[in-house]
């Protein structure tokens, strides 16, 4: 099984942006971990971010050949971007959508995801476990377990 990791805006600034929402650990420390459970699970995995709407739509497009799943942190895309949802939509492959902190309990333009509609699964609040468990999701159903 064959991985792609993708995150949205800002995220490439973790460890320094909003240390109180979003927690002191730094993408490359996330993604170090990532990498070591993916070879446990026998995942390959590969790594994308995206300031832009149109950078992720790309990236998901020129993936969708390439990779079996996508773990996507949209960002504050999440919560407007009917063209991401329609990429997601129509590359046709299983996303899980996952956030570090919990957008329900934030301000409330946040509670809503466009997205998750065509995302096979939702993981939030969980800081930098929500990647892992989005990880172990997919080692899970590659396997045929539910």
């Amino acid at each position: 099984m064959r991985l792609l990791v993708l995150n949205g805006p800002s995220l490439n600034l973790l460890g320094e942006r909003e240390p109180s929402v979003y927690g002191s650990e730094t993408w490359d420390s996330i993604a170090a971990g990532l990498r070591t459970r993916a070879v446990e699970l026998g995942i390959e995995i590969s790594f994308g971010q995206e300031n832009s709407e149109g950078g992720l739509i790309d990236a998901l497009q020129r993936e969708r050949r390439s990779v079996d799943g996508v773990i996507l942190n949209p960002g504050a895309f999440t919560h407007y971007s009917y063209a991401l949802r329609d990429a997601i939509a129509a590359v046709g492959l299983p996303v899980i959508e996952v956030h570090l902190s919990l957008p329900e309990a934030r301000e409330r333009f946040r509670h809503r995801s466009v997205v998750a509609a065509v995302c096979i699964g939702r993981i939030a609040g969980f800081g930098a476990l929500s990647y892992e468990l989005a990880l172990a999701a997919f080692a899970r159903r590659g396997s045929g377990q539910k």
